[in-house]
């Protein structure tokens, strides 16, 4: 194998990448006319200003609420500060529909919270007012106390590459902390948090299961009602192409917002500033707005789906949850693998051949991340089973043999899905790595005779085995916690662990939810530690787009 095949086999990396994005956009342009039509008079109003709203709230509650949370525990010391400096980030952890779950079991009408308000104060089931969770604002909350730390992590790490120079200088001139952090750290963190917010963004156009759970029309839903519940494929891929074009846009905003990042650095002369102490008052208030995200958004769901996970009566080591681990590690290693893989070969032909070529060839296989899991397996599906249909018709003419769905009933085409939508966060992960691999290095191993797959095997591969086992890792959670993707594509006898807790979950039963649910948290609890642990890295002068690249790959 020579260095050659390498460089042709990262282009067939990349084609897969894209393949299903633009098979999604091509059978929505040539669906028929008529479907189109009663798409635009009858959902599309509905699923815009639905997504519109959600968007809306979600980046504006996540900015504030990750921005404050940053400056306090980065600038000012108060009690329990260290300890919140990494509970920050743990709701992380959690996928949004999981959450929903948890929180639907304590606030809807049988649940603790309502059963206990009736009990304390003698009223009855129609005496009192108490606020729907399974709305547009309770699914707005979910999101938003899953998704703060995006805006957490980029601001906490931008202001702490800011020097307090600016600030004191503020702070000389008569101007109050908070005017001097408005003035001031707040604009040169703009871009961190804006780049933040957009990634919390995408995620919320591209969640399924919470806006499912809680019956919010987004285009998410309508996506996976058109092909299931109405069995058209061509409203499905119609819509697919309006949440693609949104979420390009979203991307193309992130990849902007994150070049101008570079420019909040440190500047030529950086100065520490002195952690002043917020004491009485003031510290408990600062330690309440911290605390209060991580009590939402860790603390409370934990419980109560530990709660329910006792009273539920299932058996997390009973061979049918056994198989339902065992197909979801199994999917997940896989997956992993083979997007790790292709990673490798993106990034070793972009280093090897810089220019336009290869920054077009980087692009191409990080834009699934941009793309919903529904997109994309509706670009797969669509193809495919034509696929399917056809050789299956050839093989009944010519041998009288039914082949059935080859490709589309098969656990490959949901690995297909997954290496196109989670490429990105594979190749972010590498290239961390490789970044840290000085130039010299490649033109030293060739002099020795080391080129080609030698060169990647012997020289690139051992100093950046750390960020390919990070890469593997990142991918291996994303997938099992991916939801969309897998609802549409996985074969009828192939259940995995996220499939089981929606099931279960739109069947109301929430209790046996919980088991599947905690499984996953623990999962997603693997790379917000490693987040947690690059982002405690303060002397190594990683800048805030640097860790940007980093976040967004978790």
């Amino acid at each position: 194998m020579n260095e050659g095949l390498l460089h042709r086999l990262a282009w067939v990396v990349v084609a897969l990448c894209v393949a299903p994005i633009v098979a999604a956009a091509l059978a929505a342009l040539t669906g028929d006319l008529e479907t189109w039509r009663e798409v635009l008079a009858s959902v599309l109003p509905r699923y815009t200003m639905t997504t519109l709203a959600l968007v809306a709230i979600v980046g504006l509650s996540t900015a504030v609420i990750g921005s404050v949370a940053a400056w306090l525990v980065t600038v000012y010391r108060f009690p329990g500060v260290r300890t919140l400096e990494v509970a920050l980030a743990l709701p992380l952890a959690f996928p949004a529909y999981v959450m929903a779950y948890a929180y639907t079991h304590m606030l809807d009408h049988p649940g603790p919270v309502q059963t206990a308000l009736r009990a304390v104060m003698g009223w009855g089931p129609r005496d009192y007012w108490f606020p729907e969770v399974r709305s547009l604002g309770g699914a707005a909350l979910m999101l938003t106390i899953v998704l703060y730390p995006y805006v957490y992590l980029l601001a906490r790490a931008s202001f702490r590459q800011q020097s307090a120079n600016a600030f004191l200088v503020a702070r000389t001139l008569g101007r109050s902390p908070i005017r001097a952090f408005w003035r001031v750290a707040l604009p040169m963190a703009r871009p961190a948090i804006a780049g933040g917010a957009l990634l919390a963004i995408m995620e919320t156009i591209a969640d399924f299961g919470t806006v499912a759970f809680f019956n919010v029309q987004t285009f998410a839903t309508g996506i996976y009602q058109a092909w299931f519940a109405l069995g058209d494929r061509a409203a499905a891929a119609q819509l697919a192409l309006c949440l693609l074009s949104f979420a390009l846009l979203l991307a193309g905003l992130e990849r902007a917002s994150r070049g101008r990042a570079r420019t909040a650095g440190r500047g030529a002369r950086f100065e520490t500033m002195e952690r002043p102490a917020l004491r009485g008052a003031a510290g408990w208030a600062a330690f309440a707005f911290c605390f209060l995200p991580v009590l939402l958004g860790f603390i409370v769901p934990v419980i109560m789906l530990g709660v329910m996970a006792v009273g539920s009566g299932q058996n997390l080591l009973s061979p049918r949850y056994v198989g339902f681990m065992t197909n979801s590690v199994t999917l997940a290693g896989v997956a992993a693998v083979l997007t790790v893989l292709g990673a490798i070969l993106v990034g070793f032909r972009a280093r090897t051949r810089p220019g336009r070529a290869s920054r077009w060839l980087v692009i191409g296989a990080g834009v699934g991340y941009a793309v919903p899991g529904g997109v994309i397996a509706v670009g797969l599906m669509v193809p495919m089973a034509a696929l399917d249909n056809a050789v299956d018709a050839f093989m009944r003419e010519t041998f009288g043999i039914r082949t059935g769905l080859l490709i589309t009933g098969s656990i490959w085409l949901m690995v297909m899905a997954y290496v196109a939508r989670f490429m990105a966060a594979a190749l972010n992960a590498y290239d961390s790595g490789m970044a840290t691999v000085p130039w010299h290095f490649d033109a030293v191993g060739r002099s020795l005779g080391q080129t080609g797959p030698k060169l990647l095997t012997r020289v690139h591969l051992p100093v950046a085995r750390t960020s390919v086992l990070t890469a593997l890792l990142i991918v291996f959670v994303d997938v099992m916690k991916e939801l969309p993707a897998t609802l549409i594509l996985h074969p009828f006898n192939f259940q995995t662990l996220a499939v089981q807790a929606h099931r279960l979950a739109a069947d109301e039963r929430l209790s046996e939810a919980a088991v599947p649910s905690l499984v996953l948290v623990g999962f997603g609890l693997i790379p917000v530690l490693i987040l947690c642990r690059t982002l405690g890295r303060e002397g190594q002068g990683r800048s805030a787009a640097q860790l940007g690249t980093a976040i967004s790959t978790g």
